[in-house]
This record gives C-alpha cells, structure tokens and sequence, in this order.
C-alpha cells in the first residue's frame, strides 16, 4: 500500500533584507508543530523584499499582500485547516493566545 503523500510547505525569502533568520524561525516552529504531517520544507532565497509561505503551490501567506509578517500562532492555525483542520494545536488554538 502506498503512503499518501504529505504536504510541502515553501519559504520564499528576501536575501537582500536579510529575512532569513525569521524563515528559518518559521520553519523550526512548523517543524517542530508539525513533524511528519509535511513531507518537506524548503527555504527559497529570492529578492525584492518577498516573504512567502506556500503549502502545495497555494499561497498561504504573503508580506507583500498583508503588508506585515506572518505571527506563528496564526500561520500555524492556516496551515493546519490546509493539510489536516482535525489536527490540535493545543495552545495555538486558544482565542487568547
């Protein structure tokens, strides 16, 4: 029986603006959330001050558009109703977290 294939989750950041450190923060939080729901997550330098997060060629976030950066809890909460909405975050799902 073959595995079903779990989401890849994309990082495009500005190298010019020097986002890496918070990609690479945002990527240690959703892998340490969560671990084997996800296949593969790839950090993307780019230009032009983009910070983009994509999970399966779908836009789930993006600086340029909100005109601010992802907070975790509410990246998190995105990504999970995409890949499995049963799935508990614990405290991320609290109102007044």
């Amino acid at each position: 029986m073959e595995k079903s294939r779990t989401p890849r989750i994309e990082i495009h950041y500005c190298t010019q603006c020097r986002f890496i450190l918070r990609a690479n923060w945002i990527a240690q939080e959703l892998l340490m959330t969560f671990g084997d729901k996800i296949s593969e997550l790839a950090l993307i330098p780019t230009s032009g001050g983009e910070f983009t997060i994509i999970c399966d060629d779908i836009k789930i976030f993006s600086r340029r558009e909100e005109g601010r950066f992802p907070e975790s809890k509410e990246l998190k909460q995105m990504i999970r109703d995409r890949i499995d909405p049963d799935y508990s975050l614990g405290h991320s799902d609290d109102s007044d977290s």
